[in-house]
């Protein structure tokens, strides 16, 4: 496998730190200390307050129908 491709891979899954200190830092105008010693709810219950709260509705009967069509077992 291509490095570049297996690196992007293993940071699929990593916490957003870049974009985390640039929300706090840039836009919400945290102090380093601050940003260090939020926690990932905090900082995400900030987020929330200026952009709002997405809500999911929960998947229904139809969703799960659509799915077994899209991606049958076999």
């Amino acid at each position: 496998m291509d490095e570049r491709v297996e690196r992007d891979a293993s940071h699929r899954n990593t916490f957003p730190w870049e974009d985390a200190l640039a929300f706090a830092l840039g836009i919400l105008r945290w102090t380093p200390e601050t940003f260090w010693r939020a926690t990932p709810r905090e900082l995400g219950a900030a987020y929330e307050s200026l952009v709002g709260r997405t809500r999911h509705e929960p998947a229904g009967r139809g969703d799960l129908m659509r799915m077994m069509e899209a991606f049958p077992d076999g």
